[in-house]
């Protein structure tokens, strides 16, 4: 096994990103904490560490919205220790222009070349898509944790896509014209089917490894108070692609669409072996999305061999006592690299990290304002 590569964001700077008129901080390589009320801009700063890491931000697709307020351009910039070597990342946004990414100065011709650079895992109240929305959300999933370490499987779902766009072009033209030649149609097929074929085997070989060490994560962060489970479901389960789309037809030449596929694809979440969104408390449910998380960086850290940076925004909402405890405890673990957490009470997080490490830091926000308030740590009196 090759040994484990270090890396670390030392600081980061922004002008004119969301909130932030211009900020600067310098982070410990350890655990960071992020303070201040609600809506002062904490998870704002973790949403400028995920562009570094994703080139977009976790919540808002649309880059010009993160732009602050009439302001004609954005910046984020970060620079990290990566195994002792400085790799500096910018990412760059003027309203109604291309968006600028770059690395070392070089700036890339395809965000895809950056995905996996320097992988990162983020926890968000934002998680809880992944249990009320849609199957699109549990797919996403999948695809962040899969493209951060496998990089052909992040080309196979781009082409997949646009020859998923093209086929459900020529339906709708079909559609439209009333003429319809299945040669046409067979050219997306062969390709559909081909790059359906390989995401289908990632997907599902990444699953069966990746439901026992979330397994282990639930039950460390509950204390094993109930069983839990994920099923993957797709129209290649046990099907074969070709037949699959040639059943389909006539559905989809009504529709005007593509019905079937791995685009479809989706995870049951069960607690107990009873669907999770309907028989678990909130409390329950989070615990779920953050060991879905946890096992997110477990899985990417013994496959690239690198720690990922983790972020926990809002953690301590809606977990009790007994889950926080349990959860800090994992995340202050020597598995865990460095760290980011929002909190609204000042001192909750700090008084904890002075009890484990020695290496953190806290930082206040208040309206797009940032201090560093880290306290120094008591040293024991030593008494003759």
């Amino acid at each position: 096994m090759l040994p484990e590569l270090k890396m670390h964001l030392k600081k980061i700077s922004l002008i004119n990103f969301k909130n932030y008129p211009e900020a600067v901080l310098e982070f410990s390589h350890h655990l960071n904490c992020l303070t201040g009320n609600n809506g002062e801009g904490k998870t704002n700063i973790l949403d400028a560490i995920h562009y570094l890491s994703f080139c977009k931000s976790f919540f808002n697709p649309i880059d010009s919205q993160n732009i602050l307020h009439d302001a004609p351009f954005f910046l984020v910039q970060g620079f990290f220790d990566n195994n002792n070597e400085e790799d500096e990342v910018y990412c760059g946004l003027k309203r109604n222009q291309k968006k600028h990414f770059k690395r070392n100065k070089k700036e890339y011709t395809r965000l895809a070349e950056h995905i996996g650079l320097y992988p990162l895992v983020m926890v968000s109240p934002a998680d809880s898509e992944l249990i009320t929305d849609g199957s699109e959300s549990r797919r996403k999933f999948i695809d962040s944790v899969i493209a951060q370490f496998d990089r052909d499987y992040l080309e196979n779902l781009i082409a997949y896509n646009k020859v998923l766009s093209h086929r459900n072009a020529l339906l709708k033209q079909i559609a439209d014209s009333g003429k319809f030649e299945k040669a046409s149609l067979e050219i997306w097929d062969m390709q559909l089917t081909d790059y359906g074929r390989r995401i289908y085997e990632k997907r599902n070989s990444f699953i069966n490894s990746f439901i026992p060490i979330f397994q282990k994560y639930y039950e460390l962060i509950s204390g094993g108070r109930e069983k839990v489970g994920i099923e993957y479901t797709s129209h290649l389960n046990n099907n074969d692609f070709e037949q699959v789309l040639e059943n389909a037809l006539n559905r989809d030449r009504i529709l005007q669409y593509t019905t079937v596929g791995i685009h479809k694809d989706d995870l049951e979440f069960t607690i107990d072996t009873f669907p999770l969104k309907k028989y678990a408390s909130q409390g329950q449910q989070k615990s779920f999305l953050i060991a879905l998380k946890l096992a997110q960086f477990d899985f990417i850290k013994n496959i690239k061999q690198v720690t990922p940076i983790l972020l926990l925004d809002d953690i301590y909402d809606k977990l009790d006592d007994l889950r926080v405890k349990q959860l800090m405890d994992i995340v202050s673990s020597d598995n865990f690299g460095q760290l980011f957490i929002t909190d609204t009470h000042p001192t909750r997080l700090a008084d904890l990290f002075k009890q484990g490490s020695a290496d953190f830091k806290v930082f206040k926000i208040t309206q797009g304002h940032v201090t560093d308030v880290t306290l120094p740590i008591q040293q024991p009196t030593i008494t003759n």
